[in-house]
């Protein structure tokens, strides 16, 4: 659906295409309220408008990529990149503790009443006070033919697509990672719900102070160069620090170290894909790309869950007394996660190796 979603963004107007995906998913919120306060609210209308307000994110998102490239100045394109992933890091940390507040003293009215309201602003933003440039392709062809033509670019460029199959493989063992530590750390002596909410949100402020940072770096010599170095950084810190400790302040640091880079990264990958892909490609192409790099996702979420409850834990049971694991990675529950830690650190650092290796042959700098 993501790559037929980049044809719709690539023939349609931009701005059209959010603002109705946008309204779409807030009735959908508004549907699921009224059934809620009726009574009349099932499981199968949770799936169903799950689905719709799916569609409607995967739609707007290369929408909302192609209308960046059309408002912004090449050599704004790091700048920008740096505060989109700062307002993401903001809206990872805020998110859950306006919603906790607003839950607390007004309830679930609040809570859609604050959606709602926050739909209205942005709406009303979108619709009167951006514009965006013109960019709608002009030919009438066919839809499949269209969307071939953005998996036909990214097998022209080499670069791109390594880069995207990289970046699937890091989401893989980050998700596989999501998955293995609240089982890492709920079961420690030391751990409990608010250490590991702790822990989680040190990710989020990591990424505000790395989002800062990469707004006021220069531009580097080498964009590929920093993509994979930082990522082989964060999975070569992050998982062993956490896999090999049993505090939670070293749980925190491992957190904060493994997340402080992401937006450099972030930024740098876009960066690249803005300058490459002409405009007109690349609502196909981004959809191409959201498919290629965040499949892994789930699969790695599986993973993570079931290496550690099926195949780490027994192990850990059945020769958690051997010296050297049990000074490793401690005894008891907790430990088969911090095994599966270990494995994912060893994962990320190779894939970033192995395909850093085959990245070095490319070359990307602004002129």
């Amino acid at each position: 659906m993501s790559i037929f979603a980049g044809v719709l963004t690539d023939r349609l107007d931009k701005k059209k295409i959010m603002l109705v995906c946008d309204l779409l998913a807030v009735l959908c919120t508004i549907a699921v309220f009224a059934l809620f306060r009726t009574n009349h609210l099932m499981v199968w209308h949770l799936y169903a408008l799950n689905i719709i307000s799916g569609l409607m994110n995967t739609v707007q998102q290369p929408a909302s990529e192609v209308a960046m490239t059309l408002i912004i100045p090449e050599q704004y394109y790091q700048k920008t990149s740096a505060l989109r992933s700062l307002s993401r890091s903001l809206i990872s940390i805020l998110n859950p503790l306006i919603a906790t507040a607003l839950y607390a003293f007004a309830g679930l009215n609040g809570v859609v009443a604050a959606d709602v309201g926050s739909f209205i602003i942005a709406f009303t933003a979108l619709l009167f006070f951006v514009s965006i440039p013109k960019s709608r392709s002009e030919r009438i062809e066919n839809v499949f033919r269209l969307a071939k033509e953005g998996l036909g670019f990214l097998k022209r460029n080499p670069m791109i697509l390594t880069l995207l199959w990289f970046l699937s493989g890091i989401n893989l063992v980050s998700s596989a990672f999501d998955a293995v530590l609240p089982g890492f750390v709920l079961p420690n002596p030391k751990g409990s719900q608010t250490v590991l909410g702790i822990v989680t949100s040190c990710s989020g402020a990591a990424m505000i102070v790395g989002s800062l940072i990469v707004s006021a770096l220069p531009k580097p010599k080498d964009r590929v160069k920093i993509v994979y170095l930082t990522m082989l950084f964060a999975m070569g810190t992050e998982n062993f620090i956490l896999a090999f400790s049993r505090e939670p302040v070293l749980w925190c640091i491992g957190q904060a170290i493994g997340w402080l880079f992401v937006p450099v990264m972030s930024t740098n990958l876009e960066v690249i894909l803005r300058g490459l892909i002409p405009v007109e490609l690349q609502g196909r192409v981004y959809a191409c790309r959201n498919t290629l790099q965040f499949f892994t996702i789930p699969i790695g979420l599986f993973l993570g869950g079931f290496m550690v409850d099926d195949v780490c834990e027994p192990f850990m049971v059945r020769h958690g007394d051997l010296p050297i694991l049990r000074t490793l990675f401690g005894i008891g529950k907790g430990s088969g996660a911090a095994l599966m830690l270990f494995i994912l650190g060893v994962t990320g650092s190779l894939i970033c190796i192995i395909v850093g290796g085959r990245l070095k042959k490319y070359h990307y700098s602004e002129m």
